[in-house]
C-alpha cells in the first residue's frame, strides 16, 4: 500500500485557523471562575475573574501553570487541561452533598499561587465579592 501525502485544502486550513483564533479570543470572554458543578449550589458569590487581564498582570504565559495535568503523582510539564472543567478531575463522585473537593482544588491552585507570589487576594471576601 502506497502512502499518499496529506493535502490541506483551503477549507481545512481556514477551519484550523478559525479554531486557533477562537481559542485565543475565548480567553477574553471569561469574566468569572465557573464550573458546571456549582450550578444551583452557591455558598458564596462566584469569583470575578478576567482571564486575559489576570494572566497579563501575573505574567503567566503558559496555560499549564493553572490548567495542569497530573499523572502518577507528577505534574506533566507540557500537558494542559484547558479544555476541561476543574471538576472533571477534582470531583469525588463517591462523596454526597456539596463538592468541597473542587472548592479545595480552586483554593489550593489560586490562593496557593497568591500566597507564594505574595500578590493577589487571599481572603474570602476579596475573591467572593457580593454584587
Amino acid at each position: 500500500m502506497k502512502k499518499r501525502p496529506v493535502k490541506l485544502s483551503a477549507p481545512i486550513i481556514f477551519g484550523l485557523v478559525l479554531c486557533l483564533v477562537m481559542t485565543v479570543f475565548a480567553q477574553e470572554d471569561i469574566v468569572e471562575v465557573a464550573d458546571s458543578i456549582f450550578s444551583g449550589k452557591k455558598i458564596r458569590p462566584p469569583v470575578p475573574f478576567h482571564h486575559e487581564a489576570h494572566n497579563e498582570k501575573a505574567k503567566i504565559y503558559e496555560c499549564n501553570v493553572c490548567h495542569h495535568v497530573w499523572e502518577g503523582g507528577k505534574k506533566l510539564e507540557y500537558e494542559t487541561s484547558e479544555e476541561m472543567e476543574c471538576s472533571e478531575c477534582h470531583y469525588d463522585t463517591t462523596a454526597a452533598g456539596y463538592p468541597f473537593d473542587v472548592i479545595k482544588a480552586y483554593h489550593d491552585n489560586c490562593k496557593g499561587c497568591h500566597l507564594q507570589k505574595k500578590a493577589g487576594p487571599i481572603l474570602c471576601s476579596e475573591c467572593h465579592v457580593k454584587q
